[in-house]
């Protein structure tokens, strides 16, 4: 059998500020004293011996007055001190006094109580010395017919241990294992009976499952799952058995547990890759993404969907069918749920489905209307947005039915965020799709009078303005515009309402007089005292929403205002024969910029208007008055083209990301050149994408004509040496990222020519680190070598240290420890940093709301500006979310953003302001300026500050030391 697994010892921590107790004490209060002070006593033993105290000549003491005490609470703490204390003398022999223990043992194996039976049994297999284990296999044998089923999964344990250890003191245990599970009823020990037969003899287990393959729906989700881990090895290790089980496999993706479907439909997507398996398993995965309620969960079974669509071009033709299933996904309240969820259903839709999606998403947009407080519900619905934004780029034929959806819905969103990607939309639709600037143009008048705020008044008065082309339209917007400032001039109707207001008859009471005929023919007269009032803010309720956001003192808007009617008078100078009637509009657009001028320089609005706006207005005014060519075709032509290159370019960048990010089903050609692995170099080697010709030569050790391997695509650039050559212990450690975890890979080097005993790896954390599990202690011969496992958890995105100590024991006794310190390691924050992309309403969002900024200085040697930002984003693993033609031309200033993300779900932000200085002759020398870093937690923005200023001074040694072969980062 296989040598065993180091015994793990539980660790009791004794108090430092209590005086220990003497022996002879102790040894009083096990002799004389009550079940109490036993208790206690033992207590106090078991702490000073895992302290390291040594009792030579108390272990017959125990045997003699506490090891036949009933009481169970001292039978807890005797399983704890038989576990912990030295069962042998120093040459290996077993103490005689064992035996009496032994004995001791035989008799709570078979005692009455079913809990003495089983923590027994489980403590039997902590044992490591067969001699005390030998005379109790005919006992523990009997335990595995106990009427409690506590006691018979204890045994089955027990004896799968024995028989791992040391198979010799129970040959026929699969025989005697295989024999109990047919006649066994309780699910547990059913389970830890059939993993033994798995691990013991495999041959045997799957005897077992044929007999019963049918009774597995019915059996308990713990043996379900044990049975799914023996198919997948099995049919992985043997392909013939695979239509021997896979019914099985089926039957079990209706399992009432959640665990059991999940790994059954993981195996059958193993096991078969026809397209009813990859049905069947994505069905049994949307199932449990909508039942489970948990979110990890449903993130966990949401990126296997999308490890399933991206396998295989087949496997998406199968999903396509089952887009209308993964809406359902929606109803969960989780913001990253829904993500996921609308982009994996926005890759999957065709357009056989995208109807009924579009009215799904339909729903949805309406159902956040109606929400007044939700988390995330602006979030949420700006994703609805934008999907379907994208539905209708892929499929033009359904914004007919989205655009009057969306401009309804436009006058209602509260949110600027979401209003401005409805406009977004609205903008690419009539930009690429000439036929449907009519429906937009209409509904986009039709909602006009109900929109209230400013950024989403100005996208819509944009439209209006440049796609209004017959003369309907035009008049129509005018009048829109009208309306919405109300009457004209502006400021001599706002005085006038104040001055209505200021007049005493509204404030004063006012009396009504009435002439009444009495019963004697006389006249007697009546009067009734009213009063009228009005206040400032009914009068600002009552404002037109152009005017009120005017008398705000948002004149940007007004600019806006007077540049689309500068294009629609120009428009309609085109379109209209009769100069009277163009004069009149022309005048009437220059009486509405004139108004607003005034408004802006009277001082009755909260903020005055600014200089900027002044003269973006004048200039507006003077292309109405002045027929210049050139202005005219600014305003015409220009904008709109401005607008087609922005989203040429946009559509660009999307499928070069779509290229860069999409797994793409290589063709092969019947006459293309066959390529033979070892005759090619490393280079051509790197850029291959056949994991069968790299793997392959990895391991036969490929020489190529070219010595250009990247070390930095090796494992060896992750080992970091952590002792001396010098040291008795030589260690270094092979540091793997893997998401949430660091796995650290130990090899330790005997280099002296004594034994070490239990060789233990100390380790201790600095940051947001934590320690999973304390390694296992080893005993290495001279000269020899080990490998120690250690993992890490992380939970943050901060730079962390790593460092501890290797303890070890002289099996000569020259010193009782000896220890070997170990090098820091460094946790890199860039493990964990990765590109992302947000538009610019986001950054400026995140900017604004993130409250923690780190600036950094730059002052680095390089002196081309745009290279060391090229270098600063390789260093930082951000993306630059400036435009390239925006830093392209050679200037003395650079500004540009920068974002990323951590797999944790936090963002990073950076502003880099640069600056080039030059010397005497004019030429550049260096680079000065900062870079802002923002993020929402303090150790996010301080790593990131750590790393920029690090990599500036590896751009400046690159820089001042340049190799001939090198190039420029």
């Amino acid at each position: 059998m296989a040598s065993s697994e180091a015994p793990c010892f539980t660790l009791i921590t004794y108090p430092a500020d209590t005086d220990a107790p003497t022996e002879q004490q102790l040894k009083s209060d096990l002799e004389k004293g009550d079940n109490k002070q036993k208790t206690e006593a033992l207590e106090k033993i078991i702490r000073l011996m895992l302290s390291g105290e040594k009792f030579p000549n108390i272990l017959m003491t125990i045997i003699r007055f506490v090891l036949p005490s009933q009481d169970h609470t001292i039978k807890k703490l005797l399983l704890l001190f038989w576990e912990i204390v030295p069962k042998t003398h120093p040459d290996g022999k077993l103490l005689h006094e064992m035996i009496l223990v032994c004995d001791a043992y035989r008799k709570d194996l078979q005692h009455p109580n079913e809990f003495i039976r089983g923590s027994t049994l489980r403590f039997l297999c902590k044992l490591k010395e067969a001699e005390l284990l030998e005379p109790l296999m005919p006992a523990i044998r009997a335990c595995l017919d106990h009427r409690h089923a506590y006691v018979r999964r204890n045994a089955i344990h027990a004896i799968f241990t024995i028989y791992k250890n040391f198979d010799f003191l129970i040959p026929d245990a699969p025989e005697l294992i295989g024999n109990h599970l047919d006649g066994e009823q309780d699910m547990s020990c059913k389970r830890n009976a059939f993993v033994m037969l798995i691990q013991a003899d495999q041959d045997r287990a799957l005897n077992y499952l044929s007999s019963c393959i049918d009774q597995v729906p019915a059996f308990g989700d713990i043996l379900q799952l044990v049975i799914v881990e023996l198919i997948y090895k099995v049919c992985l290790s043997n392909a013939m058995e695979r239509a021997r089980f896979i019914r099985c496999i089926y039957n079990l993706l209706n399992s009432n547990s959640s665990a059991v479907r999940l790994e059954a439909a993981s195996t059958l997507l193993t096991l078969s890759n026809a397209p009813s398996a990859v049905k069947a398993a994505a069905v049994c995965y949307i199932d449990i993404i909508v039942k489970e309620s948990d979110n990890n969960v449903k993130l966990i079974v949401l990126d296997r969907l999308i490890n399933l669509k991206e396998n295989a071009m087949n496997n998406e033709k199968v999903l396509q069918e089952l887009v209308m299933d993964m809406m359902r996904v929606l109803a969960s309240p989780d913001l990253e749920v829904r993500r996921k969820t609308l982009e994996l259903v926005l890759d999957l839709v065709s357009s056989r489905n995208v109807d009924e999606m579009i009215l799904i998403l339909k729903k949805e947009v309406q159902k956040t209307n109606n929400v007044v407080e939700q988390e995330d519900n602006e979030k949420y619905r700006q994703l609805l947005v934008r999907t379907l934004h994208s539905c209708c780029m892929k499929f033009p034929d359904v914004c007919g039915n989205v655009i009057p959806m969306l401009t309804e819905f436009l006058g209602d969103i509260q949110s600027d965020v979401a209003a401005i990607d409805v406009l977004f939309f609205l903008r690419e639709v009539v930009q690429r799709y000439p036929k449907l600037q009519g429906v937009a143009i209409a509904n986009l008048l039709e909602v006009l009078p109900a929109i209230k705020s400013s950024s989403t008044m100005r996208g819509a008065f944009w439209i209006l303005g440049e796609y209004c082309n017959n003369k309907d339209d035009i008049q129509n917007t005018m009048n829109g515009i009208r309306q919405s400032l109300g009457q004209l001039p502006i400021v001599e109707d706002e005085l006038s309402k104040q001055n209505a207001e200021e007049n005493p008859v509204d404030d004063q009471m006012t009396q009504k007089i009435q002439k009444l005929v009495t019963a004697d023919g006389t006249y007697a007269t009546q009067s009734a005292l009213t009063t009228q009032t009005k206040g400032k803010k009914d009068e600002e309720l009552k404002r037109p929403p152009l005017r009120k956001l005017l008398m705000n003192g948002d004149f940007f808007l007004g600019a806006a205002v007077s540049s689309v009617l500068a294009k629609l008078a120009l428009r309609f100078s085109a379109c209209v024969p009769d100069a009277t009637k163009v004069n009149s509009f022309v005048a009437e657009a220059m009486f509405v910029m004139a108004s607003i001028i005034h408004l802006g320089k009277s001082g009755l609005p909260k903020r005055p208007m600014t200089d900027d706006d002044l003269d973006r207005i004048s200039l507006c005014l003077k292309v109405l008055t002045d027929s210049s060519p050139v202005l005219h075709r600014i305003f015409e032509e220009n904008c709109r083209h401005s607008l087609s290159v922005l989203l040429s370019g946009k559509m660009k960048e999307e499928k070069e990301y779509e290229r860069k990010t999409r797994k793409l089903v290589q063709s092969v050609q019947a006459d293309d050149p066959l390529s033979f692995s070892h005759l090619s170099d490393r280079s051509d080697l790197s850029t291959s994408e056949d994991v069968f010709e790299v793997s392959l030569s990895q391991a036969v050790g490929h020489g190529g004509k070219k010595d250009t391997y990247d070390l930095a695509s090796s494992k060896l650039n992750k080992v970091a040496q952590l002792t001396g050559f010098s040291d008795p212990i030589y260690a270094e450690a092979y540091v793997h990222v893997n998401q949430f975890d660091i796995l650290l890979d130990l090899l330790v080097v005997n280099q002296t020519d004594d034994t070490l005993q239990n060789v233990t790896l100390e380790l201790a954390t600095l940051g947001d680190l934590k320690l999973v599990e304390k390694p296992s202690p080893v005993t290495m011969a001279p000269h020899d070598f080990a490998s120690i496992k250690a993992s890490v958890k992380v939970t943050s995105t901060e730079n962390g240290v790593i460092f501890g100590s290797i303890v070890y024991d002289l099996k000569s006794g020259v010193s009782d420890r000896n220890v070997v310190y170990l090098s820091n390691i460094q946790v890199d924050i860039m493990d964990y940093i990765i590109p992302a992309s947000c538009t610019d309403i986001e950054f400026r969002q995140m900017w604004a709301e993130f409250e923690w900024e780190n600036k950094v200085a730059v002052n680095s040697n390089m002196s081309d500006l745009r290279a060391f930002l090229n270098y600063l984003i390789k260093s930082t693993n951000m993306k630059c979310l400036t435009a390239d033609k925006a830093l392209t031309g050679d200037c003395g200033f650079l500004a540009a953003n920068l974002y990323a993300k951590s797999i944790f779900g936090e963002d990073a932000l950076a502003n880099v302001s640069l600056e080039r200085s030059l010397d005497a002759s004019g030429v550049g020398s260096a680079i000065t300026g900062n870079v802002r870093i923002r993020a929402k937690s303090q150790g996010m923005a301080l790593s990131m500050g750590e790393k920029i200023t690090s990599a500036q001074k590896g751009s400046g040694a690159k820089e001042s030391k340049p190799r001939p072969e090198e190039k420029e980062p």
